[in-house]
């Protein structure tokens, strides 16, 4: 799979995200965008996807359970799988935080603030991954 244009390969998005109603949502966006989804609700299961899986980016709340939160997700993505260190999307609703604000500083990767509206989230999410295929 290759990435050509701004339309992408049909590997699917990673999404972790521990709160379900949040969850449902970004899916659902994602998914009627034309994405397929992998939703897990911790980081530690993120990594253990990304071992093995072939994914097309990573969308991420910061503050996960199990002991990983997005910014570990981050820092494994980029010693191990450096090709999706710049296909990776934050959101949180915790922006103000300066553990949050200085992970996004060393980073560089997009944050998109809970509550977002869903146009704003897409755009965030089609710059960073490319538009899904239809």
């Amino acid at each position: 799979m290759t990435h050509t244009g701004t339309k992408l390969a049909c590997a699917p998005v990673l999404l972790i995200e521990d709160e379900p109603a949040v969850m449902a949502l970004v899916r659902a966006v994602l998914e009627g965008h034309g994405y397929s989804v992998v939703a897990i609700e911790s980081g530690a299961e993120a990594l253990r996807l990304l071992e093995t899986g072939n994914f097309h980016g990573v969308i991420s709340d910061m503050r996960t359970p199990g002991g990983v939160d997005g910014a570990q997700v981050y820092a494994w993505i980029a010693a191990n799988r450096p090709e999706l260190a710049t296909r990776l999307v934050f959101i949180t609703g915790d922006i103000a935080n300066e553990e949050t604000a200085a992970t996004l500083r060393r980073t560089g990767a997009p944050c998109v603030e809970k509550p977002f509206r869903v146009h704003d989230f897409i755009t965030v999410v089609e710059q960073t991954l490319g538009k899904a295929t239809s």
